[in-house]
């Protein structure tokens, strides 16, 4: 611990909130105790925001913003480009402090710092290709065009599964877009958080500015604060469903914007024509990677019944072999849920899906004896979707599902209130065009032989349904962070009007 801590220069440091170049403000809220959920043993206490010390964050925001949206976007760029180069130089430490405070294992905690080095990059070309559109005007001698501005001060309040790379997905394109922003991270997580506004000021100061990138750790007090802040045109928001009603409804009532990231109920389909090894590979990985606490974590499986049970038991046998323990230890593939309330969330879905007339195949324990918030990735085989499979428990539960006909399963896939993730393994090409289709998967993210669970940055994110409708990362997912205008320009001595009005002539 002391060594990762080192590495990132964070020994002598206790604080909570951040405006700039060695702006740690002095804050007197109680701290929140980090723990790391593999032992339960406290790794450090960082100091939330009070509402003085909030005013004070958002204030540095808004005065920096004043500057920052003059900035040419290549120029703010080349502070992103050294954002991500700080962070490769640094990916070890970071991704094994993700490790100790998130409980995923090393590589899962090495290969999220190494989205937001992605991340990084991505916006520094995008830097160079915020586009809008030239149009046609209907009157003679006039241009119409649209063109992009930054929107302003943004909000970000990230969940503790992904502590530090959902946040770089808004924070570096926000970025590039000429916008500042305020960070509440995960209360269960707020260690990452500080570690990663510190390498935030390091670079802000060698850029000679400050404010662009801040931090406001706390509790639910902190995220009440921004999402009611007029000062804030826009919130993204990455967590639970019934959080992300409570935020749109909020900002909604203030007639702002928020992106929301929210719950995934992630289906795969494997039909009769599926390659089963690759099923089984993807499958498990999705199911059991970051123990089920992935948004995009695999939840239910829709199996054909030809080949039901052999992929069953293939999937049973390699439950069976999965190593548990501690996540930074080599060869370990499963760590600890975040808390023991996980554990018993986890454990109450297993008893009613047994109500329900589910059958346990694998797992469905607690593991005390490896640790506080250990379980056993589990297999659940249904007689249907019952209520339960339709609900998004975090932990590693997989439910097993079976149809006879494509049309049966893509109705059971999208038979669940949220819309996140989904995939299909099948050598059908008509399978596969069928699931891409407007008929097909009601998702935000299809695949075709690949699982539900690691997106890549190059692709916008998010899902439909109550899964929030928003858009993070690429493609053109800059656009949320802007606004839009549309110019016209007169350059003749007539005042044509539009629609071929004549006025007072």
């Amino acid at each position: 611990m002391k060594t990762i801590l080192n590495k990132l220069n964070l020994t002598d440091m206790n604080p909570g909130v951040c405006t700039g170049p060695d702006g740690w403000l002095h804050s007197d809220g109680a701290p929140i105790t980090s723990f790391n959920p593999a032992t339960n043993e406290p790794l450090a206490q960082v100091i939330p925001a009070t509402a003085v010390a909030y005013e004070q964050v958002v204030q540095a925001a808004q005065n920096a913003w004043q500057s920052w949206r003059e900035l040419p976007a290549p120029r703010r760029g080349l502070l992103v480009r050294d954002l991500g180069s700080a962070l490769r130089d640094l990916q070890e430490p970071l991704g094994e402090l993700v490790t100790l405070e998130m409980g995923k294992i090393r590589a899962e905690g090495l290969g999220e710092v190494q989205e937001m080095i992605d991340i990084c990059d991505f916006a520094v070309g995008l830097s160079r290709q915020l586009y809008g559109l030239t149009m046609h005007s209907e009157r003679p001698y006039h241009r119409m065009y649209e063109q992009w501005h930054p929107l302003g001060p943004i909000g970000i309040i990230t969940t503790f599964n992904f502590p530090v790379a959902v946040w770089s997905w808004n924070a570096a394109i926000a970025a590039v877009a000429g916008d500042t922003m305020v960070w509440k991270p995960s209360e269960l997580t707020p260690l990452t958080a500080v570690a990663i506004q510190h390498i935030a000021n390091r670079v802000m100061a060698d850029h000679g500015v400050s404010g662009i990138f801040t931090l406001a750790v706390g509790g639910p007090d902190v995220g009440k604060w921004l999402t009611n802040d007029l000062r804030l045109p826009l919130i993204a928001f990455t967590g639970s469903i019934p959080v992300g009603r409570q935020v749109a409804g909020t900002v909604a009532q203030r007639l702002g914007r928020s992106l929301l990231e929210l719950g995934g109920n992630n289906a795969i389909i494997v039909d009769a024509q599926a390659d089963l090894d690759l099923a089984t590979r993807a499958i498990l990985f999705g199911a059991v990677g970051t123990a089920g606490q992935r948004c995009t974590s695999t939840r239910r499986l829709i199996l054909h019944k030809s080949v039901a049970a052999e992929l069953t038991e293939r999937l049973v046998k390699a439950y069976q072999q999965v190593p548990i323990g501690d996540p930074l230890a080599e060869g370990v593939l499963m760590g600890p849920l975040v808390t023991e309330t996980a554990v018993q969330a986890m454990l109450r879905a297993i008893a009613s899906a047994e109500r329900d007339g589910g059958q346990v195949l694998a797992g469905g324990r607690a593991r005390p004896d490896l640790g506080p918030n250990f379980v056993e990735p589990t297999i659940i085989k249904m007689p249907a979707q019952t209520e339960i499979v339709r609900t998004e428990t975090f932990a590693p539960i997989l439910y097993l599902l079976e149809y006879d006909a494509l049309e049966e399963a893509i109705a059971l896939h999208n038979d669940v209130p949220q819309g996140l993730s989904s995939a299909i393994f099948t050598d059908s090409l008509r399978a596969a065009e069928r699931f891409l289709s407007v008929a097909g998967s009601d998702c935000g993210i299809a695949n075709v032989n690949i699982g539900t669970s690691g997106a890549e940055i190059g692709g916008a994110f998010g899902g439909e349904k109550e899964t929030g409708g928003g858009r993070e990362s690429g493609s053109d997912a800059w656009k949320a962070y802007m606004r839009r205008q549309t110019n016209t320009i007169n350059w003749s001595r007539d005042l044509p009007l539009a629609q071929g009005i004549a006025f007072g002539e």
